[in-house]
């Protein structure tokens, strides 16, 4: 306004007559708008260096908007700030600067020696793998919620609305001064001010100017700071956190404690002062950060060096080594490794303690009489398993299955001197289909040693028939041949005798005309089952009609076998067997004499539900080569009788 009536003055001025006094004026009219424009660019650079907002005029009965400078100078001066290095680095930037994961820690003399008496090659001291974790995951997005406490320090960036009669939208750093500067209203001291309490604090200021008007205040960047983290730390030294951040964040940043360092003495010293003390078992073991105090500038986190050891081992939830404090005692430790697990024997404990002289002394405690026993460093826990031990078979009852032809089918638990028979009983009975004969009984103790008692069979066969290979000799090509397709169908067939599995089945020697089974003690896991009587008897092997066929009591073995047509001309008929119908085994050979040929069971009567199998012949030769052999053989006789003849004469 004041250059405008100074620019118009010169208008009004009557000219002189003398040229020399327009000259002059005009020097001075060219002089004042000089000045006049150099101060309204003044003006300007003071209103741009002041604040980086800008006051829109409004007609009257508006609200008044005040703007922040142009979004992309705020950009550009962000971003410069961010390319030039500053000591109030945020922590996320010194975060995401950290390798993610760092060396594992070397191997203590108390985790060799841990290792060695437990033989667990894997024990390690508790907290190294969550720190791991931890350490990881802080190179995630870190945006804390603020508490109302928090004050409001020196580098701080608050994000100030107001709206009602007036509008504004500002983020204002706090200078060194303290202060933010509002547009129209002026600098506000904030340093020291609560979080909670800056809206008060700014509303208060601006009503100094303004009325009928609401603000919100919030806070944007956090200021960063640098705080030490000395003693046995992984990397001691200064580190560069927030001003959100905690002990265990500053712990982090630092790699945690070394190996030879505490996780349960460390303490917070600001200046001369000891403000807290940190036992990180109680972040790790039970979620308390009770003791987990926001840090300040130049404060000091130190770690103490590790304190005794001890190891948990056995039916425990958490294997581990764990440091304990003076007085801790063994149900420290056992709550410290997460308790027993469901299968432990909570009677009892073995307690390894390191002796005079290295000696180890092997102790056993009775819980819970023992529970308040004080450790010593160099203990270790180990925790029975009462699951895996066999108890005796007399003193507990018997978990059965009956299933088939009864009149209740289920599981039953049986007393203690329970048989085999008071289990058909306890379901009800026999119905009038069961067959008793052919009961089928299961026992997991005989399903085991029939396993081992077949892989070790089919370890000795195998061995057999990899001996004779290897010493059976070929005179011919042919004979060559011959062993080489014999071997590759004899590993075949290994091969498919390693794929059978024993079912168990232990056979009960009863004759078809028996109506109750043995006394038998049963076990625990026992199956019973009892099958409907069977119609039919089967003929298999090498006959040319096999199948199944009525059951006919006037009929014997060698009837069935001419009602399948009889054994091929492969078939080795004096090797017949019936499998009966009760698990027993009746073969040809048993009934051979030395005048008997052919199958010795053809008289045989049979059951409802016996198997008669008829095996082929293995060693089978043709006419030709019985002939070749014996052609051969006379050869060599005759070589040898005209030899003996050409020596006599």
């Amino acid at each position: 306004m004041i250059a405008t009536q100074a620019y118009s003055q010169p208008s009004r001025i009557i000219r002189p007559p003398n040229m020399h006094c327009v000259d002059s004026m005009s020097r001075l009219r060219r002089k004042f708008v000089a000045i006049c424009f150099g101060l309204s660019a003044a003006f300007a650079a003071c209103a741009q260096d002041s604040g980086s907002t800008q006051v829109d005029t409004a007609p009257a009965g508006s609200s008044i908007r005040l703007r922040q400078q142009n979004p992309t100078q705020q950009q550009q001066q962000q971003q410069d700030r961010r390319q030039q290095p500053s000591a109030t680095a945020t922590a996320e930037d010194k975060d995401n600067a950290l390798p993610l994961r760092r060396l594992p820690p070397p191997v203590s003399e108390f985790e060799r020696y841990a290792r060695k008496a437990t033989n667990e090659p894997d024990l390690r001291r508790f907290g190294y793998d969550l720190v791991e974790r931890l350490q990881e995951d802080r190179s995630a997005d870190y945006n804390p919620s603020i508490p109302a406490d928090y004050l409001v320090r020196v580098g701080d960036e608050l994000v100030v609305t107001l709206w009602g009669s007036v509008d504004a939208d500002l983020r204002l750093m706090v200078d060194r001064g303290g202060r933010i500067s509002i547009p129209r209203v002026g600098p506000v001291l904030v340093s020291g001010v609560r979080y909670a309490d800056l809206p008060d604090v700014i509303s208060r200021r601006v009503s100094q100017v303004f009325r009928n008007f609401q603000v919100s205040v919030a806070l944007g960047q956090l200021r960063g700071m640098r705080v030490y983290v000395t003693g046995f730390a992984d990397s001691p030294g200064p580190v560069v956190v927030n001003s959100l951040s905690t002990m265990s964040q500053a712990l982090l940043a630092a790699g945690g404690p070394a190996a030879s360092g505490s996780f349960r003495n460390i303490v917070l010293r600001r200046g001369k002062t000891v403000v807290a003390q940190f036992d990180l078992y109680d972040l790790l073991l039970k979620g308390d950060r009770s003791a987990d105090q926001i840090l300040q500038p130049d404060d000091v986190i130190h770690i103490g060096p590790i304190g005794p050891q001890v190891a948990v081992v056995g039916s425990v939830n958490r294997h581990a080594i764990f440091e304990i404090k003076r007085g801790e005692t063994v149900d420290d430790a056992l709550q410290m490794a997460g308790s027993f697990t469901s299968v432990a024997d909570m009677n009892r404990i073995a307690l390894d303690r390191l002796g005079n002289g290295n000696a180890n002394r092997l102790l056993q405690l009775s819980l819970p009489e023992s529970t308040a026993m004080p450790l010593v460093n160099g203990d270790i826990l180990r925790a029975f398993n009462a699951g895996d031990l066999e108890r005796p078979a007399g003193t507990q009852q018997k978990r059965v299955r009956v299933e088939g032809e009864v009149a209740h089918p289920g599981e039953y638990v049986m007393p203690v001197t329970s048989t085999v028979a008071d289990a058909v009983r306890a379901a009800g009975g026999l119905t009038a289909n069961g067959y008793l004969y052919a009961t089928e009984f299961m026992r997991e103790s005989v399903r085991r040693t029939q396993q081992q008692n077949y892989e070790r069979a089919l370890r000795d066969l195998e061995a057999d028939i990899n001996t004779q290979a290897a010493t059976r000799r070929a005179t011919t090509a042919e004979e060559a041949n011959g062993i080489v397709a014999t071997t590759t169908v004899t590993k075949r067939w290994l091969d498919q005798l390693r794929e059978l599995k024993p079912t168990g089945r232990l056979v009960l020697n009863i004759s078809p005309a028996s109506t109750e089974l043995p006394d038998l003690m049963l076990e625990d896991g026992d199956r019973i089952f009892v099958p409907a009587r069977p119609t039919t008897i089967g003929v298999f092997g090498s006959v040319f009609s096999a199948g199944s066929y009525l059951y006919s009591p006037s009929r014997n073995v060698g009837d069935y076998l001419r009602l399948a047509g009889g054994p091929k001309k492969g078939a080795d008929q004096s090797s017949v067997f019936v499998v009966r119908a009760n698990g027993t085994v009746a073969s040809s050979l048993q009934e051979a004499g030395w005048f008997t040929r052919g199958n010795a069971l053809a008289s045989t009567g049979v059951q409802p539900g016996d198997t008669i199998f008829v095996p082929e012949e293995m060693d089978k030769t043709t006419w030709i080569q019985n002939a070749k052999d014996w052609t051969q053989l006379l050869y060599q006789f005759g070589i040898g009788l005209a030899g003996i003849k050409s020596a006599t004469n």
